[in-house]
């Protein structure tokens, strides 16, 4: 009679657990898609954007949100999961409490809110630019010699590459932000 109470237990917990890994990587999956990222209005702004940088449609890939902004595969799905959570409710809550209506209104928080996602590739070394640019071959002695410093001093793509997709603004230096805790 106990054994078929523990198999029945174990059944029990084997299928809850199916159900949970999968709930969770469908709904990490469905939170990570273009369309989930602009149901915010302001992200309709960045999202435009991205469509007319030079990333967009390079060497025919046209990278989503997702690609910059969350970490991919596996091996960084605690970051994926971690990302979503912490700096999506900050963002709701922003989203909630600022008004984004019009372009020049999201603008008045355009730095901030691109510090924040430097300083989120600067914390995973620029891992997602990684995932697409493996092995790059800067041209020129200047930018070999930039490229260098991702070797001994502990500097990122992130840290050279500020305005690449979205609207320009000004540059920050990242690692005496993290230092002091503010934007530097």
């Amino acid at each position: 009679m106990a054994g078929k109470h523990a198999a029945g237990s174990l059944l029990l917990g084997l299928t809850l657990g199916i159900v949970l890994v999968v709930v969770v990587l469908g709904g990490e999956a469905a939170v990570s898609t273009n369309e989930f990222c602009t149901s915010c209005h302001s992200m309709t702004y960045p999202a435009e954007e991205l469509k007319t940088s030079s990333h967009y449609g390079a060497l025919g890939a046209n990278p989503g949100c997702k690609d910059c902004h969350i970490p991919q595969g596996l091996q960084n799905f605690h970051l994926a999961v971690a990302t979503h959570v912490v700096d999506g409710a900050r963002e709701l809550y922003l989203e909630a409490v600022n008004d984004y209506s019009t372009l020049e209104k999201f603008n008045e928080r355009r730095l901030i809110m691109a510090h924040d996602a430097r300083l989120n590739l600067k914390k995973w070394d620029s891992r997602t630019c990684r995932t697409c640019h493996r092995n790059p071959q800067p041209p020129g002695a200047d930018a070999k010699a930039a490229h260098k410093k991702m070797e001994t001093e502990g500097a990122t793509c992130i840290d050279c590459h500020q305005n690449l997709v979205h609207k320009e603004v000004a540059e920050t230096d990242l690692n005496e932000s993290r230092k002091q805790g503010k934007m530097v």
